[in-house]
């Protein structure tokens, strides 16, 4: 009688600690930084606090401070979660196998980019872009985004038949969108490329001045941002935890935390929303 109550104390004991180390850990994010650094710790840090009440674990926002590093922290189990763009996206789902897509802004599945001059060009908005182009200098955003590179590469070469090097006379990599603008609007780049999101975010906030840069071409809608979690969460923070997951971010209301991203609301998403992405990147030498 003795013997059991040991091995029955033992048992509740061992099924406590391992409680007690499910719950000890936490659950870790992390998003691309596609704008400046103070902007993304205000937005993610509420974010932090939101899922944190949702799923009633202790939740963590990390920043990173580079593209590739979103995807190798994710690829490293610093992280569990992360924003990321249509390409970083791809980029760590083959870097980490069993991870997914689950959720995307409803603005996503119709994302572009937008093609900005210095005033000094003299080029104006139109259907296509101009041959006058040719020669000047341009500048892309970071060398893995989506809407900063890859799309606004993959359009550059479709209608010129020439790679960036050959086209421009010198190309640049800003690093973000917000960068790409302000030097493009200072004049230290004739030409950018960006997410139209940033662009209108920084133009409601009164951050461009429409008489030194503007809008010269805007691309075909594409596939881009998502949430992509990784494939052992239910083993470690219980099972169903992905589904959870999933549900606070589709969940997702207050307009305050969905005009951070900025996104009216997320909607599902799934891996193969991107395989065009995916397929385009690999086309342009992006990946393998």
């Amino acid at each position: 009688m003795i013997k059991q109550l040991f091995k029955q104390l033992s048992k509740t004991s061992l099924a406590l600690i391992l409680c007690s180390t499910v719950a000890a850990e936490p659950f870790v994010f992390t998003a691309i930084p596609d704008a400046d650094e103070t902007r993304l710790n205000a937005r993610f840090s509420k974010v932090a606090d939101y899922l944190e009440q949702q799923l009633g674990v202790e939740v963590n926002y990390i920043p990173v401070k580079s593209y590739a590093a979103a995807v190798s922290a994710f690829r490293n189990d610093q992280v569990q979660l992360a924003w990321f763009g249509g390409l970083t996206g791809v980029q760590a789902r083959r870097l980490t196998p069993g991870s997914e897509a689950i959720a995307q802004g409803a603005e996503d599945p119709k994302f572009r980019s937008y093609f900005i001059a210095h005033h000094s060009t003299g080029l104006n908005n139109g259907e296509q872009l101009s041959e006058k182009i040719k020669g000047m200098s341009f500048s892309f955003g970071s060398k893995s985004s989506t809407s900063g590179r890859l799309m606004p590469e993959f359009y550059l070469q479709q209608q010129f038949q020439q790679t960036p090097e050959q086209l421009f006379s010198r190309v640049g990599f800003s690093g973000n969108h917000s960068r790409t603008i302000a030097l493009v609007q200072s004049g230290s780049y004739q030409l950018g490329a960006l997410n139209y999101q940033v662009w209108l975010k920084e133009l409601a906030e009164g951050k461009i001045d429409l008489d030194k840069v503007s809008i010269i071409w805007t691309t075909p809608d594409y596939t881009d941002y998502q949430w992509t979690v990784r494939g052992d969460v239910d083993q470690r923070w219980g099972a169903g935890f992905k589904e959870k997951i999933t549900k606070a971010l589709l969940d997702m209301k207050d307009p305050a935390l969905l005009n951070a991203f900025p996104r009216k609301a997320f909607i599902p998403a799934s891996n193969a929303d991107y395989q065009a992405i995916e397929d385009t990147a690999r086309d342009i030498g992006l990946l393998d």
